[in-house]
């Protein structure tokens, strides 16, 4: 009787143990509390952070006094887990207060004629070949020659005419526009409708550099129906993509394939240690492939996914070097309180939520999914189908809240687009490696290509045929995946707990 009572206790210690929290994630879920709910809230600093600073300090002072007596454990961790909790929720309210609300354009509004600003991104081409950018705005100017010094960030649109200039010039190019502007959805959101573009001062020569990287990729694959394709997956850039594909993605359930994330960066870095592993062993091929992926990121531009699959993996490779401990979730929380930090701006991008709830599922709902599938099917295809299922349940209610519908058919067809835009990828770098060589050599892989193009093609379109799911009841729909995921990892613990116990008596 004893030994069984000995053996549950010892089961859910293992089990608390591999599920418990750790410091890392309460700061980053700290973090989440202070810069979405608290951070909008407009708290005083000076009636807020004493408080907290008080909180901090008695938590502090727990920690010391349980650390003397071994047989505090439990208050121990509390006290450690409480102050990394206060500790991001500070860092989440100093983030989000760093947002500059609004724009100032320092004369009436109902008087700006044209405005001054560096550009913060590389210009995105809109409807009717219109380019978009977004300006931080140094002054702006009246119908009466009137000039004022002016902050904020501000859209602005470009005629067509325009755009092979600002394309030229790119990001961190300081332009002068003359135009009209106009208040968007009413709530104080400005746009300017450009009439003109001024060149004030060129971008610096790092900057034009990696502009004509940019330029020269987008020439090299111009004119192939798989051109489009290309640049979006290997740099980002959809202007020359086909509106109706990028439409049926987005019925099809499978945009995100779309926008640069970890997967595209794992393909890139699958093959960086295929050619660099045997010759510079796993800790050189890691350091170089870091060198190689900062490179990339600085070239594609600043992209919420993008940044976050990169942070995790420069953490990754101090994991392996032995400088952090290899744990995906937390590598996952450590990666977001650094990007909030440096880009607070970022946190809210629809991107940059949907990426880290995504993996989020996959690392917690997908991987209980593939415990439960294991042995059922092929590795590789519970493992896909475990990834797919946990990152869909994991942004329902996020999709649901911004879209209005969910399209679960996207589980499905992502398991065939997935494999196909692997090979597809790696079939064009290919042929951006033999283009550089010769045209005529890269020609052979025009076949391939096409074919690959097509196979997407229909793959989203076929999936497109299944509608989806209207719903504006988002918090319903965050409840059903909240307790569909907990019932998901509860069958895995319990699965564990099993497996456990019959080891134990074989």
């Amino acid at each position: 009787m004893k030994s069984s009572l000995t053996n549950k206790k010892f089961d859910r210690l293992s089990m608390i143990k591999h599920f418990r929290l750790n410091p890392v994630l309460c700061a980053a879920i700290g973090a989440i509390i202070g810069f979405y709910l608290l951070g909008g809230l407009f708290l005083q600093p000076n009636r807020f952070f004493p408080v907290l600073i008080v909180l901090v300090s008695i938590l502090c002072l727990l920690r010391v006094l349980s650390s003397l007596n071994p047989q505090l454990r439990a208050l121990r961790l509390t006290a450690a887990y409480s102050i990394a909790f206060s500790a991001g929720i500070v860092l989440g309210i100093s983030a989000a207060a760093t947002q500059v609300r609004g724009v100032e354009f320092g004369i009436p509004e109902n008087t700006v004629t044209a405005v001054k600003g560096k550009l913060l991104e590389d210009p995105r081409i809109v409807s009717r070949g219109r380019a978009m950018v977004t300006l931080s705005l140094l002054e702006s100017a009246g119908r009466t020659g009137l000039r004022a010094g002016a902050r904020g960030e501000l859209t602005v649109f470009f005629p067509q005419e325009s755009t092979l200039r600002l394309r030229e010039f790119g990001r961190d190019t300081i332009v002068f526009a003359e135009g009209s502007l106009r208040e968007s959805t009413g709530r104080g959101n400005w746009l300017f409708f450009a009439e003109s573009l001024h060149i004030v001062q060129p971008a610096s020569g790092l900057e034009r550099f990696r502009t004509g990287i940019r330029l020269d990729l987008v020439n090299r694959f111009d004119g192939f129906a798989w051109g489009g394709m290309a640049l979006a997956l290997l740099i980002g850039i959809r202007d020359n993509l086909d509106s109706n594909l990028t439409v049926m993605f987005r019925e099809a359930g499978c945009s995100y394939l779309l926008a640069l994330s970890g997967m595209h960066l794992a393909i890139l870095i699958s093959i960086i240690s295929f050619f660099l592993k045997k010759p510079l062993g796993l800790k050189g091929a890691a350091i170089a492939g870091a060198v190689i992926i900062s490179l990339y990121c600085l070239v594609v531009g600043p992209m919420p996914s993008l940044d976050r699959s990169a942070l995790m993996y420069l953490l990754g490779v101090f994991a392996v070097l032995g400088a952090l401990p290899r744990k995906p979730l937390s590598i996952l929380a450590m990666a977001f309180l650094i990007q909030i930090v440096i880009s607070p701006k970022s946190g809210y991008a629809i991107a940059f939520t949907l990426s880290y709830m995504a993996l989020a599922g996959i690392l917690i709902v997908g991987e209980a999914i593939n415990g439960l599938l294991a042995g059922k099917a092929p590795a590789f295809l519970c493992r896909s189908l475990s990834a797919s299922i946990g990152a869909f349940l994991a942004t329902a209610s996020i999709t649901a809240y911004f879209f209005g519908a969910i399209r679960p058919i996207g589980i499905v067809v992502s398991l065939v687009l997935v494999p196909l835009i692997t090979v597809f990828m790696a079939v064009a770098l290919a042929w951006l490696a033999l283009d550089f060589i010769s045209p005529i050599l890269s020609g052979l892989l025009d076949l391939p290509l096409t074919l690959l193009h097509r196979a997407m093609e229909i793959s989203v379109y076929l999936g497109g045929t299944v509608p989806g799911i209207a719903t504006s009841r988002y918090a319903v729909v965050l409840a059903v995946s909240l307790v569909i995921s907990m019932f998901i990892v509860w069958l895995e613990f319990r699965r564990k707990q099993t497996a456990g116990q019959m080891l134990r008596f074989s």
